[in-house]
This record gives structure tokens, C-alpha cells and sequence, in this order.
């Protein structure tokens, strides 16, 4: 199974430093399936080749094949396609050995992560049942010029007729990333037998990978249903969070935090706000919580400080945001024991998701006011009726305090992104609500130095059950 990467910009060999490869010695990695190897069949300053060579193990395959029984002395369980058919096997291993290029980090150049070169990937065999129609409704729409060579069943019987499968060839400008990340989705949609077990991990790995690109793809239907071996459950809940009219986080990221920050910045409030709600945790007696909305990270971090927190689960819809988190967090370095008691996962608030069920607390900072009415209603259901925490700390901002703010303009809300923002009235009536809906019981705090008439900056609910 191969895959080659060539890149014609001088200097070529920065696809090297892009890939973290050394073009100057052969890199090999052990996998599940058998080994990959990654060497430069040329890297000279005017035209550098990357090979990706998998060397699949039939037998192993058999040895370690999971999932329904079935007449595991079948001859085609050891003589298959599998060892040189680019599959699901190649996307593994591309997130296996060059992960870190796939997520756009390059520590020596930094600047070429977002500047599309002129690449051309080779396949040198790919299975495509619906021709090669099918192999350019997957490529084309994303702006590769696509060449799909077929080859013969048998070249020494040619009345046997052409095959299903195919050299592939594609070329266009375009970041080292994303290319890394077309491959690893579209690969295996053409894959009849996709490899692993396909669960609700597959949903955030597809959305991570088709994040700016799979939204708007002509095909998205067909690309989310076989991907996910057209696990319907699966599929719905990937078409939902990609239709999610939410918008787009990653995109306005900075401009949608600036402002809000700029204003509270004097009075410290972020600061205190998360030692609130850590502190509210602790007093309930929480030992795995789940922080919705987590952000680039910030509370986690705080609870990454008190042994108390056990488990620790931080959800976000922005995969850039949750980046952003694992850098701060200094995830990749980060001993052992504690990188157990932590983990970040992509999702939505507005779906059902069992991975957020049965925490002792939720936490949901500064993040109602950004949902607009449907889709709050939408949250209250997912966390309240579905994932049921027992403990829940919500804050928002008190609108009241507002004319405090010698910056913010009369009538205008702390951040540009916000949908409401609620006086203490307004808070406590429809938390009360809430609480008794669900069966919780609530109780209000101030979060910040408390004025006679306006009352704190924040303020923060405390549900329990």
C-alpha cells in the first residue's frame, strides 16, 4: 500500500520540516496491522517526494480480527486485497505517523502550515466499485485536477476485463494539512470494508477532519454515511452537527472574546468566576466533571490543580478551541497520571450525547447567553432530561451591571456574539423554572464585588438533584 507526496516549490525539501520527517533517513513505526514506513525517494531543492509504504500482515489480521463470528478459516481472510489497496488502514496510519502535520503545527516552519504548495498525491491503488465517476465526485469539488489510471484484473489474462481499482493522481495548491486531512476522510468512503469498529469517536474524528471543507461538499451525505458504515444512528448525528447553524467558532474565535475581555479585564472577573464554580464543585463533593463550552481550556486548567477532580471532560463544538486547550494545557507533555484525568472531545450542546451522561457535576461558563431561544431550549433538554449531572453550575453575565462599564455604550451587551443578556430577575425566574422541571433544587451567588443597586458583574446558579 503506497502513497507518494511531491512538492515542486523550491525549496522542496521543506516538506520535510511540514511532514516532521527528515527526508535524510528512513522512518519506520509499528502498527496494529504491521509496519509503516515513511523515506524520500527524491528530495532535491527543486522537487521533494514524501512515500508513505504500509506493509500489511495478513495473518495478523486474522490473529487480531475483532467483531461478529464468522468461518475464520475462510481463504479470504488471507488472501484479500488488503495489503496493497490504499483502505482505512492508510487513514490510521496517516493520523498514526503524521498526526502532527495533519493538525498544522510545524515548529521550524511555521509560516508554510497555511500556504498552499503544489502537491501531487499518488495512490498507487485504490478500489472504487463506482468507477471513476465516483473517485472524482469525492476529489473534483475540492479543486483537484483528478487522473484515475484503471487497472486490469490480471495483465496476463486481459479477457478477464478491467478491475475495480485504480492509480490514483491528484494535484492542486494546497496546504500540506489539508490534503493530509481529504486523504484521511475520503479514502475510506471509498473502503467497502473499513477495518474498525465505527462508534461515536467516528463522528468527532469525521467532523475534526471535514471541519471548513465537508459542510459544503456536494457529496457530504454520501461521504458522512459511508464513512460511517452507514451506521444510521451515526450518520444522523454527524449530518446534525454538521448542518448546525451555529456560527462558526473557529472563524470569529478572537474577534468574539476581545471585546467581552477588554471590558471585565479591570475588575479581574474571569479570574474569580472560575474560582467560583471550582470552588461550588468542590463544596458539592464532585469528583468527574464535565465543563460544556470548555473553551480554549481555562477552568480545566483550574481543575487540573485539585485532586478532588478525578475525571475531567472538556467539550467544545470549535476543534480549534480545543487546540488551543491541549497547547495550553500542555497536553502532549503532561505526566501520565494526570493526562489520564483529563480528556477533550469535539460535540455539540444541542444534541443528545451519552458521552456527557452521568457526571457528578456540569459546568456551563458564560455560554447560555450565545444561544439564541430554539436552541436553548434544545441545551436545557440535552442537559437536564439526558445527561443528568448532579450537580450543575451555570453563569452569566448580570445585565444590570452593564452601566458600570465606562467602555460599553448604553444598550449595547459585553460581547458581540451574545443573544441576551439577562438581569438577576430574569436569571433566577428561569433558572427556578428549570430546577423544577427537572427536578433539581437551585440556589444564585454573585460572582464579583457587589454594587448596592446594580448587584454583581456575574452571577452563577447552582443546580442539584
Amino acid at each position: 500500500m503506497l502513497l507518494t507526496i511531491t512538492n515542486e516549490r523550491t525549496p522542496a525539501t521543506d516538506l520535510g520540516y511540514l511532514l516532521h520527517k527528515s527526508p535524510e533517513r528512513l522512518h519506520s513505526f509499528s502498527l496494529a496491522y504491521g509496519k509503516a514506513h515513511i523515506f524520500y525517494p527524491e528530495a532535491t531543492p527543486e522537487r521533494c517526494t514524501v512515500a508513505l509504504l504500509l506493509e500489511i500482515d495478513p495473518i495478523g489480521l486474522v490473529r487480531n480480527r475483532r467483531g461478529p463470528s464468522g468461518d475464520n478459516h475462510s481463504l479470504e481472510h488471507y488472501v484479500n486485497d488488503r495489503p496493497y489497496v490504499a483502505s482505512s488502514f492508510l487513514s490510521v496510519a496517516l493520523a498514526r505517523v503524521l498526526g502532527t502535520a495533519m493538525a498544522g503545527k510545524s515548529k521550524h516552519r511555521a509560516g508554510l502550515v497555511d500556504e498552499p504548495l503544489p502537491l501531487t498525491a499518488k495512490l498507487a491503488v485504490i478500489f472504487s466499485r463506482g468507477g471513476e465517476e465516483a473517485i472524482r465526485k469525492l476529489f473534483a469539488p475540492l479543486g483537484y485536477e483528478v487522473k484515475a489510471e484503471r487497472h486490469p484484473l490480471d495483465e496476463n489474462f486481459p479477457e478477464w476485463g478491467q478491475g475495480p481499482y485504480y492509480a490514483l493522481e491528484l494535484r492542486k495548491e494546497v496546504t500540506v494539512r489539508e490534503l493530509l486531512n481529504h486523504l484521511y476522510v475520503l479514502i475510506p468512503v471509498l473502503d467497502p470494508d473499513k477495518h474498525y469498529w465505527v462508534g461515536d469517536d467516528e463522528v468527532d474524528k469525521l467532523l475534526r477532519k471535514g471541519e471548513g471543507w465537508l459542510k459544503t461538499h456536494p457529496e457530504r451525505d454520501y461521504i458522512v454515511r459511508r464513512y460511517l458504515k452507514r451506521r444510521g444512528r451515526l450518520t444522523r448525528m454527524a449530518l446534525a452537527r454538521l448542518v448546525d447553524e451555529t456560527p462558526d467558532p473557529d472563524a470569529e474565535l478572537e474577534k468574539k472574546t476581545q471585546q467581552e475581555e477588554e471590558i471585565e479585564k479591570p475588575l479581574k472577573l474571569h479570574e474569580q468566576r472560575l474560582n467560583a464554580v471550582a470552588e461550588k464543585l468542590k463544596e458539592a463533593g464532585a469528583q468527574r466533571v464535565v465543563d460544556l463550552g470548555c473553551g480554549e481550556g481555562k477552568l480545566l486548567r483550574a481543575l487540573l490543580k485539585e485532586k478532588q477532580f478525578k475525571e475531567i471532560f472538556g467539550m467544545d463544538v470549535s476543534y480549534r478551541s480545543l487546540e488551543i486547550a491541549a497547547d495550553r494545557l500542555k497536553l502532549e507533555t503532561m505526566p501520565p497520571t494526570q493526562k489520564k484525568r483529563i480528556q477533550l472531545v469535539q460535540g455539540s450542546l444541542m444534541y443528545r450525547d451519552k458521552r456527557i451522561a452521568g457526571f457528578d457535576g456540569a459546568t456551563v461558563v458564560e455560554v447560555i447567553e450565545h444561544l439564541d431561544e430554539p436552541r436553548l431550549a434544545a441545551f436545557e433538554r440535552v442537559l437536564f432530561d439526558f445527561a443528568k449531572p448532579s450537580t450543575v453550575v451555570i453563569t452569566t453575565p448580570n445585565s444590570e451591571y452593564n452601566v458600570k462599564f465606562e467602555t460599553l455604550p448604553a444598550g449595547q451587551m459585553r460581547h458581540k456574539d451574545h443573544r441576551f443578556e439577562w438581569t438577576r430577575a430574569q436569571f433566577q425566574d428561569w433558572a427556578t423554572a428549570l430546577a423544577a422541571r427537572y427536578g433539581y433544587t437551585v440556589s444564585f451567588f454573585p460572582i464579583g464585588d457587589e454594587d448596592q443597586v446594580v448587584g454583581a458583574p456575574s452571577q452563577m446558579g447552582v443546580f442539584q438533584r
